[in-house]
């Protein structure tokens, strides 16, 4: 069953959670959009329009790496972009919770609902299979970014709301891959594993 196409690929360069003057805050500037992504059993490097490779901060292979086994590639949806822009305002752009793929669907997987087992057709028609998907968690420092809040303001109970909000698959999901290293692109379906 087809759950829609992928519409943005991108990495995180470097962690998107850093120290500021006025504390940890969530910095969006690592995020770079690439043409296609290679998944492997370590998770995702991108190519950029020359083709070179810019390996995800949660890589099993990046120097700095924040991969814990179950955070290797990550997915979003466009309509869950627009649930939190309903909820936080127009300025929360799709992508930049940080996924790796964005899928356009017409459906929500908003109560933590999407299937354990995965898999993207590419426009060969061969498939790849996605295994243990699971809810990614929002943190604070994102929670506090939609919210537009500086730094230094402490979370209140808009950030509670806002965060218990983005659980359940809002903020998106985690999958991995176990197979030999393949190549997504823009156009590529996700499916739900038959």
């Amino acid at each position: 069953m087809p759950i829609g196409t992928i519409v943005q690929l991108q990495v995180q360069r470097s962690s998107l959670k850093v120290a500021s003057e006025d504390g940890r805050c969530y910095d969006p500037g690592p995020i770079q959009q690439v043409n296609s992504l290679d998944l492997d059993p370590g998770g995702v490097v991108g190519r950029d329009d020359a083709g070179n490779p810019i390996i995800d901060v949660h890589h099993r292979d990046h120097p700095m790496s924040k991969n814990r086994n179950v955070n290797g590639i990550s997915i979003g949806f466009v309509t869950h972009y627009e649930l939190m822009r309903e909820r936080v305002g127009e300025h929360l752009l799709n992508g930049l919770a940080g996924e790796n793929i964005l899928i356009d669907t017409t459906q929500s997987f908003a109560l933590g609902d999407l299937p354990e087992r995965l898999c993207i057709e590419n426009s060969d028609g061969s498939t790849i299979e996605l295994i243990d998907v699971q809810v990614a968690e929002p943190c604070v420092e994102f929670t506090k970014f939609t919210l537009q809040y500086s730094p230094s303001q402490k979370p209140d109970k808009a950030v509670t709301e806002t965060l218990d909000f983005l659980r359940r698959g809002v903020r998106g999901y985690y999958a991995t891959y176990l197979g030999a290293p393949e190549r997504e692109r823009i156009g590529d379906i996700l499916r739900v594993r038959p």
